[in-house]
């Protein structure tokens, strides 16, 4: 059975998020990864994150920016850090975003991210520290390019539990990624995926028709033509699209959680996504994540 997000997500997210108050240790590493047209895993990228300081053992968290992204940028740090505190060993990983792809290109991007038999892999770099415990789970997210490889994470990292995407779909301008990502085409479960999309998303169409089509492609998921939101009653999982009357700069695109266009303000978020308890901020979405690990 499914729900309207409204009714589901947004009663949820009302409710007080009691992360402990832990503090954090920062740490960085390094891992091999893929060139910008895929291919080996062999350049060196770096993996930023935090931990907390406490002794005892964390499931893992990992972030993947979108194209032409800094890999620590503002809305990269928020997710790590809120995780962390989570109780998570949460990262941001790096990797070559100058440039998308199709399904190949991204798959081997993600390969390198998410190889537990490679020791050189992130994974294997996070999931060997001392405070991490995969065997706990793995949950990803993404923002655009970055959440197209958390949906693909779980093709080669089977720990992986759940994925967070914002501005994630099936098409993206001329590069038609349906078939790895869709419903059906990849290994995680839908029943395991959210992902949240603004009405305005350009490369979705820029409109609330196109993007509702993308996003019941991407999950399966169909609440009618007028929905802006479609949840699973079972676990939460599901999709929504942010309107223009939301974000706080008037235009839902591609970029909603930043206060200004995708150019050039990468470091300036959209308060209400970044401390707000509405269905599209961040914090609802995490919490929801840490539902599918063990602590």
């Amino acid at each position: 059975m499914f729900l309207s997000i409204r009714t589901r997500l947004l009663s949820a997210a009302l409710i007080v998020l009691a992360a402990p108050a832990w503090s954090l240790d920062n740490f960085s590493s390094m891992y091999k990864g893929a060139g910008t047209s895929g291919g080996s895993c062999g350049n060196n990228y770096s993996i930023t994150g935090a931990e907390p300081s406490t002794g005892g053992s964390y499931p893992v968290f990992v972030y993947m920016v979108g194209t032409t992204e800094t890999y620590d940028n503002a809305s990269a740090m928020a997710a790590v850090n809120s995780m962390a505190a989570k109780g998570y060993v949460a990262a941001t990983i790096q990797y070559a975003s100058g440039s998308f792809g199709g399904c190949s290109t991204i798959s081997a991007k993600t390969s390198c991210v998410f190889n537990p038999a490679s020791q050189t892999s992130a994974i294997s770099q996070l999931c060997q520290r001392s405070k991490a415990d995969c065997s706990k789970g793995v949950v990803v997210a993404g923002f655009s390019q970055g959440s197209v490889m958390a949906i693909l994470a779980k093709n080669y990292e089977p720990r992986v539990q759940a994925a967070f995407g914002m501005g994630a779909g099936v098409k993206y301008s001329i590069y038609d990624l349906s078939s790895c990502v869709a419903n059906g085409k990849r290994i995680l479960s839908s029943d395991h995926l959210r992902t949240i999309n603004g009405e305005k998303d350009f490369f979705m169409g820029s409109n609330q028709s196109s993007v509702r089509n993308q996003l019941q492609t991407l999950t399966g998921l169909n609440c009618g033509t007028s929905a802006t939101g479609c949840i699973n009653t079972g676990n939460n999982s599901g999709w929504g699209i942010v309107l223009n009357t939301q974000v706080g700069d008037g235009s839902a695109d591609h970029c909603y959680m930043r206060d200004g266009s995708c150019l050039g303000s990468e470091n300036k978020l959209d308060s209400k996504w970044l401390t707000g308890s509405d269905n599209w901020a961040l914090e609802p979405n995490l919490q929801w994540l840490t539902t599918f690990t063990k602590k």
